[in-house]
This record gives C-alpha cells, sequence and structure tokens, in this order.
C-alpha cells in the first residue's frame, strides 16, 4: 500500500466538485443551499460548522450515499460509475466504528475485501499491513468488545485504509472520545494522510482538530447550509503536537471561531 506520486496531469484534477449541489428532503427541509466546492488532490478539507448546517449531508452527497435535488457532482471528472477504477476508490468512516461484535478484529478489518472477493492470502496481508499502520499490530484476534474506544476507531480506519483508498471520507470519527484520546488519534491520522498521500475530507465540530488536521476549513452556515468561508491552513506538514501551542495556532482558531460565531447567529435568526 505504498504511495504513488501524482502526475503532473492528474495534480491538476479535482477528486470531488460539487456543482450548484443542493439537497431537498422529501418534508420540504432544505438541508443545503446550492453548493460550489472542488476538493483537489492530496487535500485535508475539514467542513465545519455548527449542528444541522449540512455537513453531514454534504459528505453523504460526496459519497454518493444520497443524491443531490438539483445540481451534480463529479468524482475525477466522471461520473459515479468511474469510482472504483484504478486510483478512484473512495471510503467513508463514521461516527460509529460500527464493527462485528461477534467477529475478531482481523475478520472486521478483512470484511471489505471479503465482499469483494479478494484472495485469503493477500486479505491478510493487507489487514496485517493496515492494522500497523494504525497501532493495533497484535491485536488481530481480539474482539471489539476488548479493544477501548479509541482502538475501535483505529479498527474503523484499518477497515477502510484496506480497501486502498484515494479519497477518504470521515464524518466526526472521533466526536465520542476524550480530548487526549482524540488528540492522539488526529495527530496519527495527519502522518497517515501524510504517508499514503491521501485526499481527505473531514466532518468536525472542532475548532481546534480542525486547526490541526486541515489544509483547507470550509465553513457552514445553517437554515439552508451552505458554505460561508474558506480559510486555507497554510502550516507544514505533518504538524506534531507542537503546533497546538504556538501563535499561529491560535490565530488560526481565533479566525475560525469568529466565522463560526457568524455562522451560528446566521442560523438563529434563519438568515
Amino acid at each position: 500500500m505504498s504511495a504513488v506520486p501524482l502526475s503532473a496531469a492528474a495534480a491538476r484534477i479535482p477528486v470531488v466538485e460539487v456543482l450548484s449541489a443542493d439537497k431537498v428532503y422529501a418534508d420540504g427541509t432544505r438541508a443545503l443551499s446550492p453548493i460550489e466546492l472542488a476538493i483537489r488532490p492530496g487535500e485535508f478539507v475539514t467542513l465545519l460548522g455548527p449542528s444541522g448546517c449540512g455537513k453531514s449531508t454534504l459528505l453523504k452527497l460526496i459519497a454518493n450515499l444520497i443524491a443531490p435535488s438539483t445540481g451534480r457532482l463529479l468524482w475525477w471528472r466522471q461520473g459515479f460509475d468511474g469510482v472504483g477504477q484504478p486510483g478512484k476508490n473512495l471510503v467513508m468512516v463514521f461516527q460509529d466504528a460500527t464493527l462485528m461484535p461477534w467477529s475478531r478484529l482481523q475478520a472486521n478489518v478483512r470484511l471489505p475485501l471479503d465482499l469483494r472477493g479478494v484472495k485469503r492470502n493477500l486479505g491478510n496481508e493487507r489487514v496485517a499491513e493496515a492494522l500497523a499502520l494504525v497501532g493495533l499490530k497484535g491485536f488481530e484476534r481480539h474482539y471489539p468488545r476488548q479493544l477501548s474506544g479509541g482502538m475501535q476507531m483505529r479498527a474503523s480506519i484499518a477497515r477502510a485504509l484496506v480497501t486502498e483508498p484515494n479519497l477518504l471520507l470521515m464524518d466526526e470519527p472521533f466526536g465520542a472520545l476524550d480530548e487526549i484520546t482524540r488528540n492522539r488519534l488526529d495527530a496519527d491520522l495527519i502522518q497517515l494522510w501524510w504517508k499514503k498521500r491521501l485526499t481527505v475530507v473531514f466532518v468536525t465540530h472542532s475548532i481546534y482538530e480542525a486547526v490541526f488536521l486541515s489544509t483547507r476549513v470550509v465553513v457552514m452556515a445553517a437554515r439552508p447550509g451552505r458554505v460561508l468561508a474558506e480559510v486555507a491552513i497554510d502550516e507544514p506538514h505533518p504538524r506534531t503536537d507542537a503546533f497546538r501551542v504556538t501563535q499561529k495556532f491560535a490565530a488560526y482558531a481565533k479566525q475560525l471561531s469568529e466565522h463560526l460565531a457568524t455562522a451560528s447567529a446566521q442560523g438563529a435568526t434563519g438568515c
């Protein structure tokens, strides 16, 4: 699962394009106004905003779990039927680890490969590498109940990595964890993103998590959900915990906090 450098042409092609896509549910609720957004190869883009601003809805559109009401999306300048071709794989990690409680960790992580009919020996090799990448080597025979919450989420990420994705979508994967565990997993995730040359779209409510992880933060407001602002986090990668205590980190956090306050106020008034 070694990283392959992008060609100059491939680097110019957006991984995802959201083209005036909106979402109105059957009951008339407008979850998203028309949104224009492009995700470039190698970016770590975080969707940040108050509850109800459409972050998860937008992520589900990108994952093709739901369809836009109007507008369209493109993946690598193609329709979704092109996803799955070499170099065009996506996977989504949800808020809960969603592991099978009756299966050992190795079987849980191997599940996507089993569903694709990958041979057992090759599948086990990929599983071993993925578990090593997330720090779970030696836990192959454990059941989910024998793992902490943080370890279960690591297993969920390993299950995503075993499919060798190019685009990784993550919907508040660390939101239920304590701050120490969350910070540790954030640091591990940024190392994985850097090492595997992934493109990541990440949903969070945390300003500090957004600053630490992202190359770009998209701030969203509610009623209806829409993009309010975009902030580039122009700091070197991979980042370490030392970045969290710098003046630049504090400045980015202040800027995002101001945008988030505006987003919350607009949502409260329905503007």
